[in-house]
């Protein structure tokens, strides 16, 4: 991983303009443009915590992929913004992505013509880099003529008034195994930064047994770096052994559980269900009034039969990517049956093994 890539704080990065129809002016984002970035993400009803400025930094610090983050004026507003990394991969070649690791992403505008000039000013940047593709994780598509993925589903609702109603409003197997869990199996839980490192230890251990590659443990802490007062780290033990971790965002009415580790004897006391239980109440305890549990792949059954057993319905997310004319798409899915052996292979590998190398290989993996 590289960390001398250019950077929006890098004040001879090449710039990318563009102008759109009404007089809407692209360029990539100076530093002085930071706080009204997020401030327009803040405002916009499409706006998450992947289009702030605090996951450039956090993906940027980690990885160094270089970001192309465009922002669209009209006279002196901002109408729309564009956060782009591009990601030289050995696996997958040169690619766009808005944005690495995360569920969310894409243009943000204010209307057709904002988001059609600021596609343009990435189709620019995707031909002089001769990229494979251009991914945009937008909940909503936003450039008319590109299809739809109908790979992933979200999990959204609102969270109940009270924290009594959060039991209440799990189905009967979900909320029977979320009371086990704290009545019969008596699990406890904390909060706080400094256990940031058992959080990615756990977490390491569940993607060995998933066949997945882990983020580096530097991600994770720039993230919290990068979100003061936006985040909480909390562990959950049994008779006194950590089973479970989880890293959930903050995004202005949204609780979102999003790095979530756990022990192979987590299942046995329902520790999952637990910590997101306690996320719940937590939210409603705090003011928040949505519940967002990310996004699933449809072939993950796994992840996709314990979202709707907790009561949440699947909605699709109109994720679209742009592959250039004469160019392959990229495949980097784990259904992929080019990585059949490699998954098969990974759960059986040394964590000491498994814990640098993911690391590595997820520099090259959009997430």
């Amino acid at each position: 991983m590289s960390s001398v890539a250019p950077t929006l704080d890098d004040p001879v990065i090449r710039p990318v303009r563009a102008t759109g129809p009404g007089g809407c002016r692209v360029s990539r984002i100076t530093p002085a443009d930071r706080p009204a970035w997020d401030r327009f993400v803040a405002a916009h009803p499409d706006g998450t915590v992947f289009h702030t400025i605090a996951w450039h930094d956090a993906v940027r610090d980690t990885f160094g992929h270089e970001a192309f983050y465009f922002i669209a004026r009209r006279d002196t507003d901002i109408a729309g913004v564009f956060p782009l990394f591009l990601m030289n991969s050995l696996l997958g070649g040169r690619m766009l992505i808005s944005v690495p690791y995360g569920v969310g992403g894409g243009i943000l505008a204010d209307s057709d013509e904002t988001a059609e000039t600021l596609f343009q000013a990435a189709l620019q940047v995707c031909k002089e880099q001769r990229c494979s593709c251009i991914d945009m994780r937008s909940e909503r598509a936003m450039v008319p003529d590109i299809p739809t993925g109908n790979t992933h589903v979200g999990f959204r609702r609102e969270l109940p008034d009270t924290v009594e109603g959060v039991l209440q409003a799990l189905p009967r197997k979900a909320r029977a195994a979320a009371r086990n869990a704290r009545d019969k199996y008596r699990l406890t839980i904390t909060y706080g930064d400094d256990q940031l490192r058992e959080v990615w230890r756990l977490y390491s251990i569940s993607m060995r047994r998933l066949a997945s590659v882990n983020y580096p443990r530097q991600f994770f802490e720039r993230i919290i770096e990068h979100t003061p007062g936006r985040h909480w780290v909390s562990v959950v033990r049994h008779k006194g052994r950590p089973v479970a971790g989880l890293v959930t965002l903050l995004h202005k009415d949204r609780v979102m559980p999003y790095f979530l580790g756990t022990t192979s004897a987590a299942k046995r006391c329902s520790a999952a269900n637990f910590i997101y239980l306690c996320a719940m109440e937590r939210g409603v305890e705090e003011g928040y009034r949505v519940f967002d549990f990310g996004r699933t792949r449809r072939d993950n059954s796994g992840s996709f039969d314990f979202k709707r057993f907790q009561g949440f319905a699947p909605r699709p997310l109109e994720y679209q990517i742009y592959i250039p004319p004469n160019t392959a798409r990229p495949d980097l899915s784990p259904a992929n049956p080019r990585f059949r052996l490699a998954r098969t292979v990974w759960p059986r590998l040394p964590l000491w093994l498994t814990r640098p190398l993911g690391a590595h290989l997820s520099g090259h993996i959009p997430g």
